[in-house]
Formats: structure tokens, C-alpha cells, sequence
């Protein structure tokens, strides 16, 4: 091995003085500009002793040097002799580079420092804030939401922490989300997979976290690695809620993220939602409502005046909120038996449009017994359903869908997949077939004889991009609906979308129920941020065991064509072992954003409903 010169030594030192930032370079500017101070001052008292005129030692010497240093324009109006004025204009000289690389450095100091700001690397000084770890289409849904839910609050703080540009990512969420109202938003570039990143956050005086699957190839994995940083940190984290795409990597995120974590199983709530939408039209619209913060809300309340009565009175309890379940020490359960009595740690769940409308009502109801039917619910019969196309969460809808039918029930499946109808081993009820079909050809739609069918279930195909994916939907469901009107048949359609900004275009087709899966998991994400003990309903709701959401013929619980009184509804409901949470009107069914349902009425309110009407209410199948 060769030996390391003296000069090597000299270099690399200085190199690496070099490269420790705009500090250590106008240090080193520093040193260089009082060198050249020294020799212009030296070389003034050797050349020009007695220059200029009336300059005495050389303290002054040194001064005037400094002066031409650090205002080269001074040698313009300097006199003396040729060598006091050859040594000025040196000094002048070197002091114009000196002067010139200082600016520079500092301009480029503070650039980066500018910079630095802008990408947001300072740490989060907030308490009780919103943290929102990751970035995808999500995150609109969730920082609209939580704004809603945070409207009433002063200092409400939502925290974006993704691997984006600071202003690209406020930019962007003011542009889909608008007007923020009093919450304030702060985004910071960094990654959440990074435990030295998460600092930024403050996580220990956070309120909430929510984890995003971002888009891509194997979200999931990414999501579990955010989980075991938070898992990471010293200091003790806020609950988590996270989204998988996956129920495979279920059982791997849990065991990194820990009891703190609630983790939403992406494909198994939209399959469950698309296979609920299919079987009860307007059943996504109605877990939208409850699942956003515009209209009904669920609340849980501890009233000690419903102790010890039934469940079934308690449901006449409040005029401007409608009791759906009870939250017990064994579990969540959504319209119990009506003679269940509630005790002092039961909790009663409500849907009211506001916390302060959860009041206790004044008086007994006032039923009117001769508009109350108790109508003969008629025997299930085996359905035909028709599934168009198919993707990665296919399989799991079909399964879905046999829990769900009556036994001899037939599944038509038709795609252009290669992979569609596979793994289909082990159904019980469902008689299933595959063809393979373009589903946005008129031809092929016709040969399938879609109005043989009741239902008709439009996937996405993950084949194409989601833009794409969407554009093809479209195309089916203009389709659908013409057919539909040229040929006098009658289906339900439910469909599936990616964008939720396609739903404008889709309500063209009056499909009964329009799904977008990114848009609900959003929609769960916000909801559990804010309340993560409505995790037990919401789980209940899109369960197929219990009770579930059913729009039910108006016939079956009142007199059609006459004024009742929801308190009305809600008792014959009552009488049939269901609870009554809203209704759905026929004449506004293809009318956004509600389409004609209704969600916690006033019970005092009179309304006529006919025969294409629904109820809607909490039932066993």
C-alpha cells in the first residue's frame, strides 16, 4: 500500500470542509477575504508609507483595506501614487470576487433553505390532530369528511405526511375537497415507512391516524410496512385505522401493527356492499349516507331513563333520531329482539343528523292503528343473476352471493377474462355458467337474454387501467339501460366503478346502485378515524349473519295512499321483529344525491306513500 502524502492529507481535509454545506464555505470566504485584508494592508505600509494623506498607523491602514474589500467601487475615488493606487485596485479586485462569491452563497444558502422549507421537513407542533399517513385517491374522501365532522370545532388540524411535494399535495386536496372551513391542513414530504419521517407528525399528541393503500403493485406490502414503523417508535402512537386491499395479508398486518390498529378489509367490504347493493336496490346510497357526515350519523348514548325498558319500546324513545341496535359488553348487535331489555352497560345506538338532535322525546307515540298492514312476506323462489365481467374480488362476490340465495338460484357469468368463473369449487346454492362475451357489445349483451334476469351485477375489469376500466362500464350500462327501454325489461343493475367523478356520468343510465369502492373504504376510514368504536356497526352492517339493511314494499307495513306519521312505520316494523330507519320514495329514486331515500325522518312528519315505495329496515333475511 502506497504511503498517503502530506498533500493527499491537505486535500482531502479540505474537500471535506468543502462539503459541509454554505456554512463552511463563506467560513472559508471568511479566511480568504482577511488574507487579502492582511497583504493589501502590508503592502500599502511597505510601498506607500505615508498614503494616503493623513493616515497615521496601521489600524487605519487595515481599515481602508477592508473598505476597498468590501465596496470595490471606493477605488474610484481613491488619490496617490502609482503604487498606492495599483495596490488599491488589487485589493478592489480580489475584494469584487470575494464580494461576489458571498452573494452567491448566501443566495444559494437561502434557496436551500427556501427549498426546504417549501418540501415541509418541520416538525408538527399540534395536539388532538388528524394524521393521514400515505396518498392515494383516498385521502380527498377522508380530508372532506373530516372537515364535515370537524365543522363546530375552532382549531381542527388534519396532517398529511406522503411521499409527494408539499405544495403539490395542498394544491391538489383544496382542488377536489374546496373550501376547508376552520379545519387547517399541513402537509409534510417524507415517508411513512421512515420512523425518522413520522417525527414530523408529533404522533404522541395526535388524536387519530389513518394509514392509506396507496396505488400500484402491492399496496399492502407498503401499508405494513407504515404499521411496523409506527410499531417501531419509542413513544406510544394514537389508534390506527389502515386499509388493505387484501384480506390475504390481513393476519400479517395485524401481528405488525398490534392491538392499536384497526385494520378495513378493502376487497371484503365492497364485495359484501356489491353483493348487498345487487339483492336490495338503493342499498349503497343508504350506506353512503350513513357512512358520510352530511345527513344521518351514528351516535352511541347511555340514557338512564331507557334502563330496564325493552328494546322494542325504546325505539319510540326519541322523535328526532331512530335507535338501531344496542352496544353491549358481549358485542355490537343492530336490531336485537324486541324484548330485550336494556340494562346499565348497554349502549343505544341511533342515527340522528346531529349530536345535539339526540334528545329524549316528550310523551307516549301516537300510532294510528288502522294504517298499520301486517303483510305476508312471500316465500324466497330461485333467482337468475347475470355478472358482467370480472377482477380480482370476483370470486369472493359469488361466494357472497350463494350465502345469500335460495338453493337452485342460477349465476350467468359473462366476461372476456381469462381467468373468469375460476376457483368457483364448493357452492352450495348457486348453479353457475361462463361465457365469454364482450360486454360492451351491443350483440353479445343481446344474445346473453339479459331480461330473463333479475339482477345484473357490472364489475370492473382489471384488465384495463381504472380510467379505462371505467370508460368500459359506461359503455355497458348505456347498453343496459337502452336495452332496457327498447325491449320493456326489467332488472336491478348494480355496477362498480374506480372514479367517483364518473358517478355524474353513470346516473345517466339510471343504474339502481352505482358502487365506488374507494370512495366507501374512504368514507369507513374517515368515519373510524373519528369514532373507532363504530367499527363493531359498520362490521354488523355489511355482515351477512344478523340483521342487515333491507328496503321492504311499503304495502308490507302500512296503507298505501294514505297520511301516516313515521312513528307509524316505525311501530308496524316494530310488530314484525325489524326496526324502521328511513323510507325511499319511488318518484325521486333516480334523483342525486339522495335518490329518493330517506334516512331518520321526523316521526311527527306526515307522508303518503304508494305502492313502488319502500321502507327501510334493520331485518334478518
Amino acid at each position: 500500500m502506497s504511503k498517503v502524502t502530506f498533500r493527499e492529507r491537505a486535500r482531502y481535509w479540505f474537500d471535506n470542509t468543502m462539503s459541509k454545506g454554505t456554512a463552511s464555505l463563506i467560513g472559508w470566504l471568511a479566511v480568504v477575504s482577511v488574507g487579502l485584508i492582511a497583504v493589501v494592508a502590508a503592502l500599502t505600509l511597505w510601498l506607500a508609507p505615508n498614503e494616503p494623506e493623513g493616515v497615521g498607523n496601521p489600524g487605519e491602514v487595515l481599515w481602508i483595506a477592508l473598505m476597498h474589500a468590501l465596496t470595490p467601487s471606493k477605488v474610484a475615488s481613491d488619490k496617490g501614487s502609482m503604487a498606492y493606487m495599483t495596490v488599491m485596485f488589487a485589493g478592489s479586485l480580489g475584494g469584487l470576487f470575494i464580494v461576489s462569491m458571498l452573494v452567491g452563497l448566501l443566495s444559494n444558502g437561502l434557496k436551500q433553505k427556501v427549498d426546504r422549507l417549501r418540501r415541509g421537513r418541520s416538525r408538527i407542533v399540534e395536539s388532538g390532530h388528524t394524521v393521514v399517513l400515505g396518498w392515494s385517491d383516498q385521502v380527498f374522501t377522508i380530508v372532506g369528511e373530516l372537515v364535515k365532522a370537524h365543522a363546530s370545532q375552532k382549531d381542527s388540524v388534519i396532517a398529511v405526511l406522503a411521499e409527494h411535494d408539499k405544495l403539490d399535495m395542498e394544491e391538489d386536496i383544496r382542488e377536489h375537497v374546496g373550501d376547508l372551513g376552520r379545519t387547517r391542513l399541513v402537509c409534510r414530504t417524507g415517508r411513512p415507512t421512515e420512523p425518522r419521517d413520522l417525527v414530523l407528525m408529533n404522533l404522541d399528541a395526535a388524536s387519530s391516524v389513518v394509514v392509506l393503500s396507496p396505488e400500484g403493485e402491492d399496496p399492502d406490502a407498503h401499508v405494513i410496512k407504515i404499521l411496523l414503523a409506527l410499531a417501531k417508535r419509542d413513544g406510544k402512537h394514537p389508534p390506527v385505522v389502515a386499509a388493505l386491499a387484501s384480506s390475504r395479508n390481513i393476519a400479517a398486518a395485524r401481528l405488525a401493527g398490534g392491538q392499536d390498529v384497526h385494520l378495513v378489509d378493502s376487497d371484503d367490504t365492497a364485495s359484501r356492499l356489491i353483493v348487498q347493493s345487487s339483492r336490495q336496490s338503493g342499498m349503497s346510497v343508504v350506506c353512503m349516507d350513513l357512512l358520510n357526515f352530511d345527513g344521518g350519523e351514528i351516535y352511541m348514548r347511555t340514557p338512564k331513563k331507557l334502563v330496564g325498558v325493552t328494546y322494542g319500546d325504546a325505539l319510540h324513545a326519541y322523535q328526532t333520531a331512530c335507535v338501531i341496535g344496542l352496544r353491549r359488553p358481549s358485542g355490537t348487535v343492530l336490531n336485537p329482539p324486541m324484548d330485550t331489555v336494556i340494562t346499565d352497560d348497554d349502549q343505544i345506538i341511533v342515527i340522528a343528523h346531529d349530536d345535539s338532535h339526540v334528545r329524549l322525546a316528550a310523551g307516549r307515540p301516537s300510532v294510528d292503528e288502522a294504517a298499520v298492514v301486517m303483510g305476508e312476506r312471500p316465500a324466497p323462489e330461485p333467482e337468475r343473476m347475470l355478472l358482467l365481467n370480472w377482477n380480482g374480488r370476483a370470486e369472493q362476490i359469488v361466494r357472497y352471493l350463494d350465502g345469500y340465495v335460495a338453493p337452485g338460484a342460477v349465476l350467468e357469468i359473462a366476461a372476456g377474462h381469462p381467468k373468469a368463473g375460476t376457483g368457483l369449487v364448493g357452492l352450495r346454492n348457486l348453479t353457475v355458467n361462463v361465457k365469454d362475451c364482450d360486454t360492451t357489445d351491443r350483440f353479445a349483451l343481446e344474445s346473453l337474454g339479459v331480461g330473463l334476469f333479475q339482477h345484473v351485477i357490472v364489475l370492473s375489469d382489471d384488465r384495463f387501467d381504472a380510467h379505462h376500466s371505467d370508460t368500459r362500464t359506461l359503455m355497458t350500462l348505456l347498453q343496459l339501460r337502452d336495452m332496457q327501454s327498447v325491449l320493456g325489461e326489467h332488472y336491478s343493475i348494480v355496477s362498480e366503478m374506480h372514479d367517483e367523478n364518473n358517478r355524474a356520468l353513470a346516473e345517466v343510465t339510471e343504474a339502481d346502485d352505482i358502487v365506488i369502492s374507494d370512495t366507501v373504504i374512504g368514507l369507513l376510514l374517515a368515519q373510524l378515524a373519528e369514532n373507532r368504536h363504530l367499527a363493531d356497526v359498520f362490521g354488523y352492517l355489511f355482515d351477512s349473519r344478523g340483521s342487515e339493511i333491507y328496503p321492504r314494499p311499503a304495502s308490507w307495513y302500512v296503507k298505501t295512499g294514505t297520511k301516516v306519521t313515521f312513528t307509524t312505520v316505525v311501530e308496524a316494523a316494530r310488530r314484525r321483529g325489524e326496526t324502521a330507519i328511513g323510507y325511499r320514495s319511488s318518484e325521486a329514486r333516480n334523483n342525486p344525491p339522495h335518490y329518493g331515500i330517506v334516512l331518520n325522518p321526523d316521526k311527527s312528519e306526515p307522508i303518503v306513500m304508494n305502492e313502488r315505495d319502500s321502507v327501510i329496515v334493520l331485518a334478518e333475511r
